[in-house]
């Protein structure tokens, strides 16, 4: 005989939100929150993406848990937030249904990779780096010097191999050509609205569009509220006075300075 736990949380409508940039603590967060969706046997997921995207691995295994959460019988619908970009887009391909705000920053997708060249500027101050290495291309993207045409070429053909990746998830996930795909998947962004009409999203709403769109998909009562797990923790400076902008502060000296020389699917204006 089943545990009462287990009856009341077959009828329960999952929720978790991927909100700011997609890096290691948020694949943490999400994944162990998906296994407590699996383990609760939840009939439906409402996902919640609000994201310029991140890093690739943590967005592939974000993905591949939202496959295999699918297998298991759950149905996932994706509600776009404010933007759902580049990384955003390629998590959402774990759904089967996305539902986006009509003015919702979506698409950017591709890959890039950045690093600094700070040569110039070490010539002007006096300073030398001294490099031993094993191999011609170890010092890669050494911020004491430009990159070789060769450099240039290998890291290149890192980022076409990652973007081959992007769009054959968004091929398969959208149930379209590759070539299809390709026709924008140039980087560009849409709104959700332009979304829909390229056919990566399903519908036009918001959250509550997508949360009754979960439950009909799972047979739920059309009531049936959502219950949110793995909520993001709070930190300190969630209680200071311009919390919003000290939080922007460090994404950003996360995106530009934890990953630099780092292959993203992150949307960067």
């Amino acid at each position: 005989m089943p545990w009462p736990w287990r009856r009341k949380t077959r009828r329960t409508l999952a929720r978790i939100a991927i909100e700011g940039p997609i890096g290691a603590g948020t694949r943490t967060r999400v994944l162990k929150a998906i296994r407590q969706v699996e383990e609760r046997e939840c009939p439906a997921l409402l996902l919640r993406i609000d994201t310029p995207g991140g890093t690739v691995g943590d967005s592939q295994e974000i993905l591949e848990a939202l496959l295999r959460l699918r297998k298991k019988g759950c149905r996932v619908v994706a509600s776009f937030g404010n933007i759902s970009a580049s990384g955003g887009v390629y998590v959402a391909m774990g759904a089967e249904r996305i539902v986006s705000n009509p003015g919702t920053i979506t698409g950017s997708i591709g890959v890039i990779l950045r690093g600094n060249d700070l040569s110039r500027l070490l010539d002007r101050v006096g300073v030398r780096f001294e490099t031993v290495k094993s191999g011609l291309y170890k010092d890669i993207l050494s911020p004491d010097r430009a990159l070789s045409s060769e450099e240039r070429q290998l890291l290149q053909e890192l980022i076409d191999s990652s973007y081959g990746q992007f769009v054959a998830a968004v091929a398969q996930g959208r149930g379209m050509e590759e070539a299809t795909v390709r026709t924008f998947a140039d980087g560009r962004v849409f709104s959700g609205a332009q979304a829909k009409d390229l056919g990566l999203v399903d519908a036009l709403g918001d959250e509550e569009a997508a949360r009754e769109m979960a439950v009909e998909l799972a047979g739920l009562p059309l009531k049936t509220n959502p219950v949110t797990f793995g909520k993001p923790p709070q930190r300190f400076a969630g209680v200071l006075p311009g919390r919003s902008m000290l939080s922007r502060m460090g994404q950003l000296i996360t995106m530009e300075v934890g990953w630099s020389g780092q292959p993203l699917w992150l949307y960067r204006p």
